[in-house]
């Protein structure tokens, strides 16, 4: 985390340490799957393993979200991967929809989220609605990501109770213009590249 907040971390260096962090939460909510036994066999005798019962959908948040995507196909390979598109205008802090491509999935399966930044929480819950509506329960989705203020969590849990949110920091709060603080700045444009 120190890392990804220093000002002066250079692009290659935050992005590596974004993939570190992200492959930590990957594991974490890789222990909240559920799992079930198999047969196999080894060189020596037939024994049984576990294996994921079946993969989560992955829904990573445009653009920011495809940032930890690569750390969550590590752990989970096959796994479908769903996109929404949304952007916040910085004016308004109020998320807008501009892309979904979002796989047919049956109501019992996990779906992860992946947003790397929670600030005020709008851009979540615009994502959560439309899986909700689109079928999924509110108990089989896990919410990803770095960095969050404590509105935006608080949104969150408000309007949807059930999900589980799996951050690896939780900071002090929001400036006035709806950034956290201290963050680490804009995480897309640290990580793409489109810094002004």
């Amino acid at each position: 985390m120190t890392i990804l907040r220093d000002e002066k971390t250079v692009r290659p260096v935050f992005r590596t340490a974004a993939y570190q962090v992200s492959r930590i939460i990957a594991h974490q909510i890789a222990q909240k799957i559920s799992v079930q036994q198999m047969s196999i066999a080894t060189p020596i005798a037939a024994t049984t393993g576990i294996t994921f019962a079946s993969s989560p959908l992955l829904v990573p948040i445009l653009r920011s979200g495809l940032a930890m995507l690569p750390a969550f196909l590590d752990i989970f390979p096959d796994a479908p991967v769903g996109i929404v598109g949304l952007k916040r205008d910085e004016k308004t802090a109020i998320a807008h929809w501009y892309y979904e491509n979002v796989p047919h999935f049956d109501p019992k399966n996990q779906i992860v989220i992946l947003d790397p930044m929670i600030a005020t929480g709008g851009t979540g819950i615009e994502t959560l609605t439309f899986l909700v509506q689109r079928g999924a329960q509110q108990k089989n989705i896990m919410y990803a990501s770095i960095v969050s203020a404590p509105e935006g969590i608080e949104l969150l849990r408000k309007e949807f109770p059930e999900i589980n949110i799996i951050c690896a920091v939780q900071d002090k709060g929001l400036t006035k213009d709806k950034f956290i603080i201290p963050g680490l700045g804009d995480f897309g444009d640290r990580f793409f590249g489109t810094e002004v």
